[in-house]
């Protein structure tokens, strides 16, 4: 006759709490709120559930204009595929209302930038065009992005307003949707951080490896000086995984070690998947001697409208 190896364990003779005297996590006064045809903004964010990410969304919102109110930095960090998914609108109305004071972007987040600028779409299809030998080759992104960032090595300036001044003085249709122009339109401080040999212009004969290196270098230096000042603000990175992480560490380590005291800041990463390197270098790290590390996961389409509308109904109370 087959046998367990051990008898079952016995729970006759188990404690047990009433739940009225058991600490409870969530309770009815945090649940949601009911939803009806033609709420405000402000409405339906009474309505959300005062728990995880909407609280988080929500505490976000309040850490920025409570920052901005008090003169206090709001910096994103943030992706290309942030300008591929149409929100550039919104970050470009947050830089006009002087919510947002400084924007750091890859090197792909210049090459979407400077094709909305010119043609009003951008984004080609990767795979087609790979099989031909013909991903990246497009002649004006190339031509016109290295000619703007060969500025660097004749004027003290960094990649991304040397590429912001150039698409303000040049003809390109619609540079009232480009992040870079509007912001050197604006005099908001706007940096690139290239890793060469990662973006498209970098496979063009016009590619100037030196100008692209001293302007991103200098924008690294022009990154960390806001960095400097983050006491009491907000850093946002927005579906950056690798290259804007790793450039807010570097630059709030030498802030730090020049003196600047750089702590009691809010972070935040908002991507639809949670990355190793944000988590660690904008969520944790840099919060350990004060301040908070937030993390919202959802399509930046959806979540940075939701944010920019909370942002305006917190600054209207």
């Amino acid at each position: 006759m087959m046998s367990d190896p051990k008898p079952p364990l016995d729970p006759k003779g188990i404690r047990t709490v009433s739940i009225k005297d058991r600490p409870a996590k969530v309770e009815k006064g945090q649940f949601a709120g009911k939803l009806r045809p033609g709420m405000t903004v402000r409405e339906w964010m009474a309505a959300l559930p005062d728990l995880l990410a909407a609280r988080d969304l929500r505490d976000l919102a309040r850490a920025v204009v409570q920052a901005r109110k008090s003169g206090r930095p709001f910096i994103i960090g943030m992706g290309a595929h942030v300008i591929k998914v149409g929100l550039s609108p919104l970050l470009i109305d947050m830089m006009e209302k002087g919510l947002l004071t400084g924007l750091a972007l890859n090197g792909a987040g210049a090459v979407h930038d400077f094709e909305v600028a010119l043609t009003g779409a951008t984004s080609e299809e990767v795979g087609t065009h790979l099989d031909s030998g013909m991903f990246g080759m497009t002649g004006e992104t190339g031509e016109d992005l290295n000619r703007m960032m060969a500025r660097c090595l004749r004027e003290e300036v960094g990649l991304g307003r040397a590429v912001g001044e150039g698409l303000l003085e040049g003809d390109y249709p619609f540079k009232g949707q480009s992040l870079l122009a509007q912001a050197a339109r604006l005099d908001v401080p706007a940096t690139l951080h290239v890793a060469l040999g990662a973006d498209i212009i970098h496979m063009h004969p016009s590619a100037d490896g030196a100008a692209i290196g001293r302007g991103s270098h200098r924008d690294f230096l022009i990154f960390a000086a806001q960095v400097a000042e983050l006491e009491g603000g907000v850093y946002l990175n927005l579906g950056s995984a690798v290259i804007l992480p790793e450039v807010f560490l570097k630059a709030l380590s030498l802030a730090r070690n020049l003196g600047h005291p750089a702590k009691n800041f809010t972070t935040a990463n908002l991507d639809f998947i949670q990355h190793y390197r944000p988590g660690v270098n904008v969520v944790e790290r840099p919060v350990r001697t004060g301040g908070r590390g937030l993390r919202i996961t959802g399509h930046h389409e959806l979540m940075v409208p939701l944010l920019a509308a909370m942002i305006e109904e917190e600054l209207a109370e």
